[in-house]
């Protein structure tokens, strides 16, 4: 299959402008691009996006890029020129979506806010993604996944209570930003292509993202004027449950909330009696006296292995997992099962397993993967069957810097 060529799927027919760097907004444009959509990311010349020399690397290659690049298309333009504006707002009449996650007041900059370029195609929708938002006292701040996750109240409760809060291992709000983008574009496309036929302007925080799911953190504060603060692996949710060391140095979790399952487990650990001692013989209580519970796990899972520990509760349908390194997901036959691990072949470093397509849909599988491209390695190819430019418009263009 060529660059630009329909590669099937739900989305096909569906075309993407992405300005994104790094996480939050080009990763909405992957999700749409796993599905058929045609993503066509815009680059500044020479550098590209940030992603791009971010590690770990193979060579020169980051595989992060690699990851969240994969089945674009790379257009350099430099939308500080006004030759490279020119060329966004052409391509703008040929899309349905335009991606972009610069601080607010940064499009505007360039002549290339919502406002503007609708009247160029009043189908347009436009997703803009920001640390606080377009609007609000905060609007014009800087933020990063970290400074997100701290405003949202995220981090005051991650970790334990005597000592300083702990992010998360991965970008967390980059990535719940990423999944509300893809899911309000979704959205915005259904209204438009249903009746109005006219697009608008999506307006996501990081922060709100992940606010999202803080459960009822600001809920309980209002009502009872309960802080959620750090409390290691307890949770109200679940007694006992924690991350529990093995007599072979491996942790496995495991969280139980339902009566039936807490006796259920006392079976599988051989000490039926506790199901019937009045200080666990409810979720409520379990909790209140959590310390005692748990204690009586934490011990044993110290007298076994975690292989052996995890054969007791499978037998009796206790909810567990070892906890995964990379080397254990490499090999695990419930990821093979499922193809969650995608095979890629990259022209450059070779063979890339990488995370699949997800979900999964019945009416059969989406579109197959292509690798990230190299830098602009696009551009001719889109100004010409887009926009229409020749070769000498287009060289014109990288004489002055604009592509």
């Amino acid at each position: 299959m060529t660059d630009g060529q329909d590669r099937g799927g739900p989305l096909a027919g569906i075309r993407v402008i992405e300005l994104g760097t790094m996480i939050a907004g080009p990763v909405a444009a992957t999700l749409l691009g796993d599905f058929g959509a045609e993503v066509i990311k815009i680059e500044p010349p020479g550098a590209g996006d940030p992603i791009r020399h971010s590690g770990p690397f193979v060579g020169e290659e980051s595989l992060y890029w690699n990851v969240e690049g994969r089945s674009k298309r790379s257009v350099t333009l430099d939308l500080r020129l006004p030759e490279g504006q020119d060329v966004l707002r052409a391509l703008v009449l040929h899309a349905d979506v335009l991606v972009e996650n610069f601080r607010p007041g940064t499009m505007e900059r360039w002549g290339l806010d919502y406002t503007r370029l609708r009247e160029c195609n009043p189908r347009l929708i436009m997703l803009s993604t920001s640390g606080f938002g377009q609007t609000g006292p905060n609007a014009a701040r800087p933020a990063y996944d970290r400074i997100s996750l701290a405003f949202a109240g995220f981090l005051n409760m991650t970790g334990y209570a005597d000592r300083a809060p702990i992010r998360p291992g991965t970008a967390l709000a980059d990535y719940q930003a990423a999944l509300l983008g893809a899911f309000s574009l979704m959205i915005a496309l259904y209204e438009r292509d249903r009746g109005g036929g006219t697009g608008q302007q999506i307006d996501l925080s990081l922060f709100e993202a992940v606010f999202r799911f803080t459960d009822v953190m600001i809920t309980a504060y209002d009502k009872l004027g309960t802080p959620r603060n750090r409390s290691g692996n307890r949770h109200f949710a679940a007694s006992p449950g924690d991350h529990y060391l093995t007599a072979d140095d491996k942790y496995v979790a495991m969280t139980v909330a339902a009566n039936n399952v807490f006796r259920r487990l006392c079976d599988a650990i051989g000490r039926a009696e506790l199901a019937d001692d009045e200080r666990f013989s409810s979720h409520i209580k379990r909790v209140e006296n959590f310390d005692a519970i748990n204690a009586v796990m934490i011990d044993w899972f110290l007298e076994r292995s975690a292989q052996e520990a995890a054969a007791a509760l499978e037998a009796f349908g206790v909810p567990h997992s070892l906890i995964f390194t990379p080397a254990d997901i490499a090999v695990d036959p419930h990821y093979a099962a499922r193809g969650a691990i995608a095979e890629l072949d990259h022209p450059v470093i070779g063979k890339l397993r990488l995370p699949a397509i997800q979900p999964h849909f019945s009416n059969g599988p989406a579109p197959e993967m292509r690798p990230a491209p190299a830098l602009g390695a696009d551009t001719d190819a889109v100004l010409a069957d887009i926009l229409g430019m020749s070769a000498d418009a287009i060289a014109s263009l990288r004489a002055c810097g604009a592509a």
